[in-house]
Formats: structure tokens, C-alpha cells, sequence
């Protein structure tokens, strides 16, 4: 049986995700998009194990992929909280988070 992410080690999830990288490579290369979306998804996954949870905070302002995501609480590697143009609950790995940029007041 396959170990799970949270089970590895930092050096056996970077191998993972070399593995993975690999396979979504190969993927792409033979037009198997649903293929390369799995592989791309398992990498953001173990990605978000090899990153701290303690440093992203409820109430904080994130983005994925260009939309803001306020996050409502934290549950392990996952963070839970909305979009800004949406009311439903969404879980997103901590690996797909990047920090709000501070805009300058002049």
C-alpha cells in the first residue's frame, strides 16, 4: 500500500514529487490532460506537506491563481475559506497560497 504524505519524510516527498513531475511531463507530452491534472494536483499536494501551516492565518488575504481566497480556518495542510466572488467553502493545499501583495499609499 502506498504511503501517505503525512507519513513521509521531507527527502521521500521530494522524491515523490519528482516522480510525479516526471509522470506529468510524460503526460503532457502524449496530449493525456487528464492525466498531467492528476499529476499536477498530487504535487500541490505534497508540496503543502513540505510547508509549515503555522505560518498562514485565518483572517489573512491569499491568492490562487490571480483570485483572492480569505481563509477561514486551518485543518492540517489544508486551508478552508471563500473566494472573494463566491459564498461556498472551499479546502485548498497551503502549496497553492501566495501572499497578498501590500499595496503602496502615496
Amino acid at each position: 500500500m502506498e504511503q501517505r504524505f503525512s507519513e513521509m519524510t521531507p527527502y521521500e516527498l521530494t522524491q515523490k514529487i519528482g516522480e510525479f513531475t516526471d509522470k506529468a511531463r510524460k503526460a503532457e507530452q502524449m496530449g493525456m490532460i487528464n492525466e498531467l491534472a492528476v499529476y499536477e494536483r498530487k504535487i500541490d499536494m505534497a508540496r503543502a506537506y513540505l510547508m509549515d501551516p503555522e505560518s498562514f492565518r485565518p483572517g489573512q488575504l491569499y491568492y490562487v491563481d490571480d483570485r483572492a481566497f480569505r481563509i477561514d480556518y486551518m485543518k492540517g495542510n489544508f486551508a478552508w475559506g471563500r473566494f472573494e466572488d463566491s459564498e461556498k467553502m472551499h479546502g485548498v493545499p497551503i502549496s497553492l497560497l501566495k501572499k497578498a501583495k501590500r499595496q503602496r499609499v502615496e
